[in-house]
């Protein structure tokens, strides 16, 4: 039986619309959800592909996070990497037993304090996203029963996660579109005026005068069609500007 903190936290990352925060807002807000949904949890962090190509912790609710997976992303092994690697959920009830398996891992999180973790993929459909880590400063702080939560806590972030992905992808390339399109309006107008002052002129040849005028001032194209469509160089002829 869900508490009403875990069913509520269900409900806010179900409902929860990527449109009002910038992607990594998104992500911490998923974190703190978990963190609150879960009892033993002390802190989260999200590991994710940085832009360097390689795993990094991006997102986390406390400063302690980062150098606790530092040592695992360094050494390649711990279990945050093998939960995202193997697509399963992993729990290490007691980090001073797992050395053995994982040492760099738990020794940084000793150091830190942490007692117990439990790591949770996030999936979107086969494709392997990272994982949702929590950190709990006590031994055998994770019940099954967290391991089954955590697993639909994931599973929710996992869409949130890969909803933001598309939403902000897509924001930028509208954003690109719209900044080319605007781009492409500004060049036609210039081609118009440069047309208009020598009617002799083809559509091709306005064009040129405006790559060669680009070229040698080393200034975009679009920018010496605003100066022209703004008639900032004062009667500018498009002899002037070749």
């Amino acid at each position: 039986m869900l508490s009403d903190a875990q069913a509520q936290a269900l409900r806010a990352l179900s409902n929860f619309l990527v449109a009002k925060t910038s992607m990594g807002d998104t992500l911490l807000d998923v974190s703190r959800i978990t963190v609150g949904a879960v009892p033993a949890a002390d802190m989260a962090g999200i590991s994710l592909l940085g832009e360097n190509g390689r795993p990094t912790t991006g997102v986390f609710t406390d400063d302690e996070a980062p150098d606790i997976d530092s040592a695992q992303y360094e050494s390649g092994r711990g279990p945050c990497l093998d939960s995202w690697r193997e697509g399963r959920v992993i729990r290490v009830d007691d980090v001073a037993a797992a050395g053995d398996v994982y040492p760099e891992f738990a020794e940084a999180a000793q150091a830190h304090g942490v007692r117990s973790t439990l790591s949770l993929p996030l999936m979107a459909g086969d494709e392997r996203l990272g994982a949702l880590n929590l950190y709990a400063r006590v031994a055998g702080g994770f019940t099954s029963d967290d391991e089954a939560l955590g697993t639909d806590l994931a599973a929710a972030a996992s869409i949130v996660l890969a909803n933001a992905s598309a939403f902000w992808a897509a924001s930028e390339l509208s954003d690109q579109l719209g900044q080319a399109m605007r781009s492409r309006a500004v060049i036609e107008q210039a081609k118009g005026v440069l047309m208009a002052r020598s009617p002799q002129m083809t559509a091709d040849e306005a064009f040129d005068v405006l790559r060669k005028a680009s070229q040698r001032e080393n200034v975009k194209v679009r920018d010496i069609a605003q100066r022209i469509v703004d008639r900032k160089p004062a009667d500018a002829s498009s002899s002037e500007l070749r």
